[in-house]
Parts: C-alpha cells; structure tokens; sequence
C-alpha cells in the first residue's frame, strides 16, 4: 500500500478509510463498526449518541459564538457494506480485514480490493465525517457558528431499516447532506418511493384426463431477455417475459382451445422479468396452426424491442413431462390471460421537468402456479406519493374487475423523496460545483429508493441532496473507488457547508 501522502489530501480520510476497511461491517453486523466511531468521538470530545435500531449520531458544536441559533447541518452515511467476494477467495467477512490493492486504469489510480467488495459504499461517506471530526478537533478546521449532526445509519444494503426506523429526535437541521452517491458530476435530489404486493388468486383444477387422448401438451418459453433493475433500468425499454408471454397466450386462446396448466415468470420483485413459461394443453389438430401462429408473431414482438433485445427467445414445443391432466377451469384461465394482457408494466410517465425521467412505474415481476392458487407479484415506484397510490389503486381496480376470489397482501412500502430542483440547496450546490471546477454538475433523481426518502418524509422542512466521489462495479469484487475525485468531493463537501451559512 503506497504511503498516505501519495494518495493526497485530506490525509485524516485516507487514514480512516483504511482505519474503517480492517473492520466487519456486514449488513446487520454494524457492532465493531459502531464501537469504533463510538471510540473516536470519546477521544476526539465530542457528544454522541446511539437509538434503539443502532443508529448513532455525534454531535459537533459550533467552534465560535452566535447571538442567534446556528445553523444545523446533518451529514450522513451508511455503517454497513454489502459482503461480496469471488468464488476462489478465502475470506471470512465476520473477521478478516480487507485486502486492499492501488491499481491503475487509464492513468488514473484506484482503491480496489483483492477479490471482495471495497466496502468504498459508504465507507467513504463515514471517512468524509471522521475526517472532518478531527480537524475540527485539531483546530485545522473551524466552521464557525455552525451546528454539525454527524449522522451514520445502519443496514441500508439489505432494507434501509436504519432510516426507516430511526428516531427521530436523533437529529435536526435546516440541511442533509448524504454521501452516499458515486458519481462525482451528478448529485441526487430525489428518488421514487415504492410498493410490492403478492395477490394470490385461488383454483380449483379441473380434471380433462377423458379427453386425454384428443389433446397433447405443448411449453411456450419466453427467454434471453436482458432483466435489469425493475427501478434504476426500467427506462431503458427491456423485455418483461411475463408481458411477452402474457400477451401471445392471450391472441392464441382468442383464436384456439387452449386448456391452462401452468403459467410461471420471475422471481425477484426488484427485477425486470427474463424467463417465463405456459404449459398448456391444446387439440391435437390444432397443435400445428398453434405452432405457426407462435412464428408468425415472432417479428412482430422482436421489432418492439429492436436494438435492446437482441437475444430475445420464444419457442414453442412439446412438453415432455407426465402431466396429470389437471387443468386451471376455463373461465377462471379466460379472466387470468385478460388480466395478464391489460396489466401495466415499465414506464407509466415522466416527470414533468425532466423528460428523461421515469416519474411512475410499474414491474409486473412475478407470476407462479401452485398447486390451488395462481400467485402475482408486482412492484410499483413513484417519485411522489400521490403517484404510488394511484397507480397501485389502478391495478388493485383491475384485479377486483374480475371477481377473483383472492388474498392481497403488501409486502413492503417505502417513501418518495420528491425533487425540488429549485432549492437553496440545490442552488448553492450546483453554483459552487461551477466555481469549483469550471464545469456543470448534472442535478438528478433516480427511480429507486434511498435512505433520503425517509429523512425527508420524517423531516419534512429539511433540504437534502446526496452526493459522492466516483465508485465503479458497486457491490460486487470489482468495487473501486478514484482516488482524485475523493480529494474533489472533500474539497466540494467542506466549501458547501461554509457557503450555506
């Protein structure tokens, strides 16, 4: 490992960062990590305190006396990392310190780990807070008649419950600033809030076994589709397998006797759809016109997806597993293939002051047959509130049009944090980017969840922005962080806070 002073200033991060990277962290887990901030707070003299979820706020005082109340800024990250490593690796999370190498790439240096994550989410964010603890300490760094809440939550990788199960007398302020992105040309102000919820529809199967010798079973497969993340690539226009598969199986039993056996796609509900399947069984003098009816609409949905989907597979063949000739009764199949073709999935609108935006959104993410019910899953996103209901309330109307005898049950909801463009915050930030580096920074939501959007539904007055240096191949054994944009970030973070009093 190259000396700290090769790696720039602030020395005090790097010494932290490195400090922070010999301790278990895992989701969870955040004991060690907690304890070791705990420690430096007491060295350093300063306040702090822990809540019931392992939340722990220090307390920073102003350095010099005002005759009005000073201003508070919260500044916060994350304790816990996400524990990845490569397969042939020997590593023991709950006790081995991270292996930490210096490599270049494109004449820029990186901080990267031997085969496991960097942990740089957020060990960054908690170095950016230690590091300004001690130079205030020292007397280094005086920030005048201001107010510091430094914030550090916990088990935001695995469910964010740290936020959304903090206290909130923990802290206050006019401002948060969150360092907890990893771009450093592109601050977020906001973030879509979510539901997923499972209705499970029950059936009765119907026996056709008589007419065992009239029919024959055939799988239609959809696959090779690319997936994604139902939130951040939702965008992009990806194939969803169960939208495909919904919508030939909807034309083929227009046109044919199709009897329903199985239908299954997904498994994730934060994931757009790849593989989905039906098994059904048709007549067999049908079978061949099914066939062709399946290749003539091929081109059709492949042109949909022109340019995205190049691997995209639909095949129909026979099935060639025992089935016991239990099928899903007819009318129930004709209500759950016309519920299937009107769902609605992918982008639903864009915000209205950035087209390239997802506002609302739907991820018709999971359908699977079992053995007396039919269980879909759905997950749903918005930047605002009113957005998420609506459009949960839309497709809840949908399923009660059909009468189903169902069970509907909600298995997370999570807050929107709503972008103000136009905030002091905002302003100031972008203005001082400009300043500082002769060049604009990008200001952006994006449509997935984030710690912010609790903090800004339990403090409603308090401006927030999340910021971050560069960190590239995110939760996974390719993590790593560029050392220079950590110096551009601190250089940003500390002019930011001196700038908004």
């Amino acid at each position: 490992m190259e000396n700290l002073k090769s790696l720039g200033e602030p020395q005090e991060f790097w010494d932290y960062l490195f400090q922070i990277s010999k301790i278990p962290r895992c989701s969870r887990k955040e004991e060690l990590i907690r304890a070791f901030i705990e420690d430096e707070a007491l060295k350093l003299k300063f306040e702090h305190q822990t809540d019931q979820i392992g939340n722990i706020v220090v307390r920073v005082p102003p350095q010099t006396n005002t005759e009005s109340e000073p201003l508070r800024i919260v500044l916060q990250s994350h304790m816990d990392m996400v524990c990845e490593k490569n397969e042939e690796i020997d590593h023991d999370f709950s006790k081995d310190p991270l292996r930490l190498n210096i490599i270049d790439i494109d004449d820029e240096k990186w901080l990267t780990a031997e085969g496991t994550t960097l942990g740089a989410d957020n060990a960054v964010g908690m170095a950016y807070q230690l590091a300004i603890m001690k130079k205030i300490y020292s007397g280094e760094l005086n920030l005048g008649p201001l107010h510091l809440d430094l914030l550090f939550t916990v088990d935001e990788e695995r469910g964010l419950s740290g936020a959304s199960k903090i206290d909130r007398d923990l802290v206050k302020g006019e401002y948060l600033i969150n360092l907890d992105s990893e771009e450093d040309d592109e601050f977020t102000i906001g973030c879509a809030g979510g539901r997923v919820f499972k209705v499970e529809i029950k059936d009765e199967r119907v026996s056709i076994e008589k007419m065992k010798d009239q029919i024959t079973p055939l799988k239609l497969d959809v696959m090779g589709l690319m997936g994604g993340h139902s939130g951040t690539d939702i965008i992009k226009n990806r194939g969803n397998a169960n939208k495909i598969l919904a919508e030939i199986m909807w034309k083929l039993n227009k046109e044919f006797t199709i009897y329903l056996c199985a239908i299954n796609g997904g498994n994730l509900t934060n994931a757009i759809t790849r593989e989905a399947h039906a098994i059904f069984y048709v007549k067999k003098e049908e079978s061949k016109n099914i066939k062709e009816k399946i290749e003539f609409y091929k081109p059709f949905i492949k042109s949909l997806f022109e340019g995205i989907e190049s691997n995209l597979i639909i095949n129909c063949e026979e099935y060639q597993e025992n089935l016991n000739h239990l099928i899903i009764a007819n009318d129930l199949k004709d209500k759950l293939l016309d519920l299937f073709y009107l769902m609605p999935n992918g982008p639903l609108s864009m915000h209205p002051k950035n087209p390239k935006l997802v506002h609302t959104s739907d991820n018709f993410a999971v359908i699977k047959t079992k053995p007396n019910s039919i269980k879909i899953k759905i997950s749903t996103r918005s930047l605002n509130e009113y957005g998420k209901e609506v459009i949960y309330e839309n497709i809840i109307t949908l399923f009660n049009a059909f009468n189903f005898d169902m069970d509907l049950t909600i298995i997370t909801d999570y807050p929107s944090w709503d972008p103000d463009f136009s905030s002091l915050l905002t302003s100031k930030a972008r203005e001082i980017y400009k300043e500082l580096f002769n060049q604009e920074v990008n200001i952006k939501a994006i449509h997935a969840g984030l710690e912010c959007a609790y903090f800004s539904k339990y403090y409603p007055n308090m401006q927030m922005i999340s910021i971050g240096p560069d960190i590239k191949g995110g939760h996974s054994p390719d993590e790593r962080l560029k050392i220079g944009s950590s110096k551009k970030i601190w250089k940003f973070l500390i002019t930011l806070i001196k700038n908004l009093q």
